[in-house]
């Protein structure tokens, strides 16, 4: 992302924080994943947001003012010994030379120097909850200065900056949009390969062992955790075991998407295990593809947000009931939910830097409205279990179909529309 990018988003937030605000923004800390080992670090994507630094032990800080707004970044120090274990460090000067900070000071410098910034500020905007332990400094702070009297305007009001910022975030740039398109078109190759590559017999780890080749050869890593279920395995929504074996003549669900540059996409496709749809697998697929186009030519600027998932309900409710799987007239199977025992997940969800982005479906009561720069998921779903209620010829077929939809002006743009997804395309492609 260009340096200028992040700047924009600084001076946009320091608009809304106000000259008599503060906005404090701490690092992710480094976690542990088993004893003496971590996870692979990821920023805090709030912080990346606006900083575009990704190093641990770092606390930015946006003081704006008419004449001298400030972004001052506090983080770790240049050190020879460590950078040898664990690689490069900005320091100060790089926080300053490389990510643009007005200034930068040691980490180990914070409780000396930013009570002394923010003592004449009347509000302070953090977001609580996030980081139990710097919650705890950022309140003994506060604390402190109001015990002493330090300033008239001492803080007296804390605000929550994500109710600022996640507004912000929701409304994606060019930038954003060029950024998640890349991100689809990495997924859509690791799933076009899981669909070349399959056949019974493979396990579904093998599956998803070609999103890790696709996902590494192009600098990306896993959004989430991938979902590779075969027959039975794809009615379970957040199945993640990913070890069967995969069987001749079922269907394979792969719900895989991957981060890169910090932004994600989330892609799904269902596709039969041996290359060809029997005809009751065909005619569901039909279905929740037919829910699936709907619910995007519903991702229209000026749309309320549920309306895409409207679309999809009422096509997935006349299918089932098409196949015979529901009974009654649509109106009254849609009013009274008949569809979720089969259908009972939303149609979709804002994604960006994480893959359930942030973003509020509501402004009070009623339901947001699509803008442009808004990105959302489109993925209707069926999923006929083993369970009696379900004719012997249907079970055990979970489909679900995803894609990733930017709002513009012009209509739906599908940031994964390389990605086949006509079961006859489907078919030709396993064929090749």
């Amino acid at each position: 992302m260009n340096p200028k990018e992040f700047a924009k988003r600084r001076r946009q937030l320091m608009r809304m924080v106000g000259d008599d605000g503060v906005a404090l923004l701490p690092s992710a800390p480094i976690r542990t994943r088993s004893r003496d080992v971590e996870y692979r670090y990821r920023q805090d994507s709030d912080f990346y947001y606006l900083t575009g630094f990704a190093e641990p032990d770092a606390v930015a800080v946006l003081a704006p003012g008419r004449d001298n707004a400030e972004y001052l970044l506090f983080c770790r120090e240049r050190d020879r010994d460590k950078e040898r274990w664990d690689g490069r460090r900005a320091g100060p000067d790089g926080a300053v030379s490389e990510h643009g900070a007005d200034d930068a000071f040691p980490i180990d410098d914070i409780d000396d120097i930013l009570p002394g910034i923010i003592e004449s500020r009347r509000r302070v905007y953090y977001t609580m909850g996030a980081y139990a332990d710097f919650d705890t400094r950022v309140t003994d702070w506060i604390n402190s200065l109001r015990s002493r009297g330090v300033a008239a305007h001492t803080p007296h009001e804390f605000v929550a900056l994500d109710h600022l910022l996640h507004d912000m975030r929701l409304y994606k740039s060019r930038a954003e949009i060029s950024a998640m398109r890349r991100a689809a078109r990495v997924a859509c190759a690791a799933h076009r390969r899981a669909m070349q590559l399959a056949r019974p017999g493979l396990r579904e780890y093998e599956l998803e062992a070609e999103f890790i080749h696709e996902f590494r050869r192009a600098n990306a890593r896993y959004s989430y955790s991938p979902i590779v279920g075969g027959g039975a395995n794809a009615c379970t929504l957040h199945y993640v075991d990913n070890a069967a074996e995969l069987a001749d003549g079922d269907l394979v669900l792969i719900d895989a998407g991957c981060e890169l540059d910090y932004y994600a996409s989330d892609v799904t496709r269902t596709f039969p295990v041996n290359g060809r749809f029997s005809p009751e697998q065909r005619a569901v697929y039909e279905i929740v593809l037919e829910a699936q186009l709907a619910a995007i030519d519903k991702t229209r600027v000026g749309n309320h947000w549920n309306e895409p998932h409207d679309a999809a309900v009422r096509v997935i409710t006349r299918g089932l009931k098409q196949l015979g799987l529901l009974q009654g007239t649509l109106g009254k199977l849609i009013r009274d939910g008949a569809y979720r025992e089969y259908f009972m997940h939303r149609t979709g969800h804002w994604i960006g830097m994480d893959v359930h982005d942030v973003g509020d479906y509501k402004v009070g009561d009623e339901c947001r409205l699509l803008e442009p720069g808004m990105v959302t998921t489109v993925e209707p779903g069926i999923y006929l279990s083993a369970a009696r209620s379900v004719p012997a010829r249907f079970r055990n077929i979970g489909i679900r179909i995803e894609d990733d939809v930017a709002v513009t002006r012009g209509g739906p743009d599908v940031l994964s529309k390389a990605l086949v997804k006509d079961p006859d395309e489907i078919e030709r492609l396993m064929a090749a």
